[in-house]
């Protein structure tokens, strides 16, 4: 089952941010009835279109004084503030042993951000939140698209 929470058209990266600064509100509220599970976030969309910025604006609530940067050479980054956030760049994960091996499976009572998710289909839990970020037909905006996934 698909959940639409939104789908909004942005033309800057502060636009982005602001968009995620706002599910981060409902991110925090499912997090306090889970009970120490991890709530996974799987972001989708070509490189350079915002993920790391998405992130960077779900972070400005739930952790508003850590740096969030992009993942893709330490392959997971964290974040601590009301609850943690774990930032993962999939893009070199090719196998269920190389996810194993970043740690991936060890986390709880975390936020799972990860970027490159079609690498990692096999680990995608039946509940969680699919963001896919697509840039706009003339190119210089982009279109956030954020679903709850229940299989």
């Amino acid at each position: 089952m698909k959940e639409l929470i939104t789908k909004t058209a942005t033309a800057a990266p502060e636009q982005t941010e602001a968009v995620a600064a706002e599910f981060a509100k409902t991110v925090m509220s499912e997090m306090q009835g889970l009970g120490g599970d991890n709530l996974f976030i799987a972001l989708y969309g070509d490189v350079g279109v915002g993920k790391t910025v998405f992130v960077r604006g779900l972070a400005s609530v739930i952790c508003p004084d850590d740096f969030v940067q992009s993942p893709t050479y330490a392959l997971v980054n964290e974040y601590r503030g009301k609850y943690k956030i774990c930032h993962y760049d999939m893009y070199r994960i090719t196998s269920e042993d190389d996810l194993e091996s970043t740690g991936f499976y060890d986390y709880r009572n975390c936020v799972i951000v990860a970027e490159w998710c079609e690498n990692i289909p096999f680990a995608i839990p039946d509940t969680y939140y699919r963001v896919e970020i697509c840039k706009t037909d003339d190119g210089c905006g982009r279109s956030v698209t954020i679903e709850k996934i229940s299989e």
